[in-house]
């Protein structure tokens, strides 16, 4: 498993928590939408599921209890650490 990618190459329903952001490539007011929904450095996120028909895009996250969709570029600007999955037996 690799130790650091961003949102929009991270697997389908691998968890991950959120490492780095690069604020600079998202515009204020999304930046601070992206804030209002919970997503910070040290957030724990999913991806779940992507667009159709080759574009990838939205993409929809699982951030705490919510699901949200964001696009394809600012998925390329967060940095995320994948997470193992534990299963209790």
């Amino acid at each position: 498993m690799p130790s650091s990618t961003t949102l929009d190459l991270l697997s389908l329903q691998q968890p991950a928590e959120v490492v780095a952001i690069d604020w600079a490539a998202i515009s204020d007011n999304e930046g601070r939408r992206l804030r209002a929904l919970g997503i910070d450095k040290g957030v724990s996120v999913e991806k779940l599921y992507k667009g159709m028909f080759g574009m990838n895009d939205p993409i929809a996250l699982k951030v705490g209890r919510m699901m949200i969709a964001v696009r394809k570029s600012h998925a390329r600007a967060i940095s995320v650490s994948p997470v193992a999955v534990t299963t209790t037996a």
